[in-house]
């Protein structure tokens, strides 16, 4: 009887592919870490390349020890340079970038060991997949930490940077925040092999939406922002609006303005609509003083140098009236009973224009009776020429 013959299934091209392709990758991640190995030390880690556990545990503990050292010469190498300012903002940027230049260079060294371990392909992948996720997300946390950082600085410059003042921190922390959300989230679709073109346009759909649902409040947000950016007027300022209205700004908010009137109400005006308003700041230019001009009429015949030492005298003897600039008295025109004059005084603050005003309207009228100086009024002359009904005695001689 012949013997039977076995037969062995031959494995196929594919089958020995799936077979080869972690010895494949092993033996490329260790084949890449020892080309930066010294010559001498090839010899022991051919020797460690036949235990993967204890290849992958030295491969951790490199990876640890390099890791402080990088951090180490990353904190002395920004340290020398941060010792030039004044200000310790750059060492607290140190502070808040140790964490992750170690985490980085610690978290390479653990792909590498993942690699060196001799997983299969798919449980390899997604360890290394979650090992950049969490790195991802760690800086990511770690980058809103800078941005307040950041912000904080640049609100205590305000001076130099009028736009970042600590009411629009609220808003640039916002957007910060979206950016670092949305790139973190990218980077976190692109690890895990997601393609993120649905998902942009998906995040543009409801962005457009939103804005449609929400244009009067982000007209607001939005002028709110461009108010407190160019700053044409800020708290404490007095301001005429075209409509009318004339107050004290006590609050500038992202949303809206609000006055305080002469009459103790408070406005609130939305950013939207006083950002298009001709508005009137009587507290800026060159100074915060403000000028009050008290017209008078004096009548035809009168001494005008008279008239003008009166006014001068009126303007000198008030306490509130400030001495620089100087009053001065102005002859304005002909008027139709009049000769016109204008007396112009500044005062200290915009506040006071309605009380110094009357007061001087007093004053100016006791000086004109005390010496003299009328000031005309329109007057009328009625003659009758007739009374209906009554005839007078020429026309009965005609009669």
């Amino acid at each position: 009887m012949q013997g039977k013959e076995t037969v062995e299934p031959k494995s196929t091209p594919a089958d020995s592919a799936v077979d080869q392709a972690p010895v494949s990758d092993v033996t490329e991640a260790i084949n890449s870490f020892s080309s930066y190995l010294p010559e001498s030390w090839l010899p022991y880690w051919e020797q460690i390349q036949s235990i993967p556990l204890l290849g992958t545990v030295l491969i951790v503990l490199i990876g640890y020890i390099l890791a402080k050292i990088g951090q180490m010469i990353f904190v002395k190498s920004l340290s020398q340079i941060t010792k030039r300012t004044k200000s310790n903002v750059d060492d607290k940027l140190i502070a808040a970038l140790r964490k992750p230049i170690f985490l980085t260079i610690f978290f390479f060294f653990l792909g590498i060991a993942v690699k060196t371990v001799g997983l299969s392909s798919g449980v390899e992948s997604n360890l290394i997949r979650v090992l950049a996720t969490i790195l991802a997300l760690i800086w990511m946390m770690r980058g809103f930490k800078i941005l307040h950082l950041f912000l904080d600085t640049l609100s205590r410059n305000s001076s130099r940077f009028e736009i970042v003042q600590p009411k629009t921190i609220p808003l640039f922390d916002l957007i910060g925040k979206i950016l670092l959300i949305a790139l973190g989230s990218y980077v976190l679709l692109i690890i895990w092999g997601i393609n993120p073109t649905a998902w942009l346009a998906s995040a543009g759909v409801i962005g457009i939406a939103v804005g449609f649902a929400a244009k009067d409040t982000l007209a607001n947000l939005f002028s709110g922002f461009f108010i407190i950016a160019d700053t044409p007027y800020k708290v404490g300022d007095f301001v005429n609006l075209d409509s009318g209205e004339r107050g004290m700004v006590t609050q500038v908010g992202m949303r809206s303005t609000r006055l305080l009137t002469r009459d103790d109400v408070e406005i609130t005006i939305p950013n939207n609509v006083i950002g298009n308003a001709k508005i009137i700041n009587e507290s800026t230019g060159r100074w915060e003083k403000s000028r009050i001009r008290i017209k008078v009429g004096a009548a035809y015949g009168t001494d005008a140098k008279l008239v003008c030492d009166t006014l001068m005298e009126v303007a000198n003897t008030h306490k509130e009236v400030v001495k620089s600039p100087e009053p001065r008295v102005r002859f304005r025109s002909f008027g139709a009973s009049s000769i016109d004059f204008e007396l112009l005084v500044w005062i200290a603050q915009p506040v006071l224009r309605g009380r110094i005003s009357h007061e001087l309207h007093l004053q100016v009228y006791d000086a004109f009776n005390r010496t003299g100086i009328e000031i005309p009024y329109a007057k009328q002359d009625l003659y009758i020429k007739e009374f209906p009904g009554k005839k007078t005695p020429e026309s009965s001689i005609d009669q």
